[in-house]
């Protein structure tokens, strides 16, 4: 199938109120656009200069999601019109995504990313360093936490995900039982979307299912 066909068939087959990010690293402005022509408006870049020069040619009415690692040096590069930071994973980088959105004027919206995989090389917060951070962040008033992201192990273990994502639903859960005002919970990718969606997931991250396999 093309990559209209294949936009166009997740955008039918995902409830509503879940938001599609195309994850488009690696991909072509030409591979954009067809994604874009199925009505497609929210693409994730993980490499912060590509999607600078990404941002500065394809349509303006596109949300970049800046989804990989972030470098605190390079926060500048996307600090003037990034959409959504997903990984955000330290206090350090919060700072500094403050101090460049304060220099551009700017709340920037962002994602702590908590680590709820079994594997070690993954980032993020454990629970409580994550209330930690939501309490820090109220001392940096040019960014928002949205919500929350977290990766599952990459394994076949079904039941092993599905518990992965679940924890992170109870967290979330339990901040917004705290009054954190919090509305996004990213989870899920090309190989388990549909389970992060049955445990609550409202913001899903698709590369290969729409664009197929990456090009290195």
């Amino acid at each position: 199938m093309s990559i209209v066909e294949n936009t166009t068939t997740i955008l039918q087959e995902i409830p509503q109120h879940v938001q599609l990010v195309a994850v488009s690293k690696t991909k072509t402005n030409e591979e954009i656009m067809q994604a874009y022509d199925a009505g497609q408006r929210v693409f994730g870049e993980n490499k912060i200069q590509d999607m600078t020069r990404k941002q500065e040619e394809l349509p303006k009415d596109i949300q970049w999601h800046m989804i990989g690692h972030v470098q605190s040096n390079k926060v500048k590069y996307m600090a003037p019109y990034v959409d959504l930071i997903h990984g955000v994973d330290s206090l350090k980088l919060l700072k500094e995504i403050d101090k460049q959105a304060t220099k551009n004027n700017r709340i920037i919206p962002c994602l702590l990313q908590i680590h709820i995989a079994q594997e070690d090389n993954k980032f993020g917060f454990s629970a409580e360093e994550c209330q930690q951070a939501i309490e820090m962040s109220k001392e940096f008033p040019h960014v928002h936490i949205k919500g929350l992201m977290g990766m599952a192990s990459y394994t076949e273990g079904q039941k092993q995900i599905a518990q992965e994502f679940a924890g992170l639903k109870n967290l979330y859960d339990q901040l917004i039982q705290q009054n954190h005002r919090l509305e996004t919970l990213s989870m899920g990718m090309s190989g388990d979307y549909p389970l992060a969606i049955a445990q609550g997931s409202n913001m899903i991250r698709v590369g290969s299912k729409i664009f197929g396999p990456r090009n290195y």
